[in-house]
């Protein structure tokens, strides 16, 4: 299983927001590209970048610093989402080296769209599906949508997306640990990797997601854990990936 750090970039900063609140962020850093080089120098394989300001705005605005991270360490997978509503995006940020573009708000507007870029950018597209009670949110999860998350990741997958990404909302930014039920409901009813986001808070929450590998979990983001202390990125991954 892979262990995703997450940099969410707020004005240029490195921020955690609780339940998704702009306005209940905590700043971690001004550097984001000395806090990528801290995952990779802990042995990461994957960062999982989001454009904060994008969500909201529906457009990039912190590209420039993506840009910065992507140019500094080449060799590592980079994952971004935020704002990314259109091709042109999706192509500007794989030309500056992104691994996969993750497609949250936009894919549940507009599922077609989903359907579109994963034949024009084929292995490069990730789904982001951020629920509640089992009912997806959209626009940085200021609303929530009539959508069912397992309805949805299904059509999704049919389009070839290579990836989900799971997100409680209700759990996430709160150290109160993941949504294990959830994502393992959501894992079994599709055949495509989920990986799991939102809530994680100790070693616990690790050995837990571990557990139901096997489901279909393939990987998981920290954020607040590991920049607050709770979790040791580095035990972690190691316990992640035997």
């Amino acid at each position: 299983m892979l262990l995703i750090p997450a940099i969410d970039l707020k004005d240029g900063q490195c921020v955690r927001l609780r339940q998704g609140r702009m306005e209940d962020d905590t700043v971690f850093s001004d550097d984001p590209v000395a806090m990528a080089g801290r995952w990779v120098e802990a042995g990461t394989k994957r960062l999982h970048l989001v454009d904060l300001n994008g969500a909201f705005a529906g457009t990039p605005v912190n590209a420039k610093a993506i840009r910065a991270i992507t140019a500094a360490f080449p060799e590592v997978d980079v994952q971004v989402g935020g704002g990314i509503r259109d091709e042109e995006t999706i192509e500007a940020y794989l030309g500056a080296g992104v691994r996969y573009v993750i497609i949250g708000t936009q894919a549940v507007r507009n599922p077609g769209f989903v359907s579109d870029v994963c034949v024009e950018f084929p292995g490069h597209i990730i789904v982001g599906l951020d629920a509640q009670d089992g009912k997806v949110a959209t626009e940085g999860w200021s609303k929530l949508s009539r959508h069912d998350v397992i309805d949805l990741a299904r059509k999704f997958e049919d389009y070839g997306v290579e990836a989900l990404i799971y997100t409680d909302i209700s759990r996430d930014g709160m150290m109160s640990g993941p949504n294990i039920e959830a994502t393992v409901r959501l894992a079994r009813s599709v055949s495509i990797p989920i990986i799991a986001s939102g809530g994680i808070s100790s070693i616990k929450d690790i050995e837990a997601l571990k557990a139901v590998e096997s489901e279909g979990v393939a990987g998981a983001i920290t954020g607040r854990a590991i920049y607050e202390g709770s979790l040791d990125f580095t035990e972690a991954r190691a316990l992640a990936e035997a």
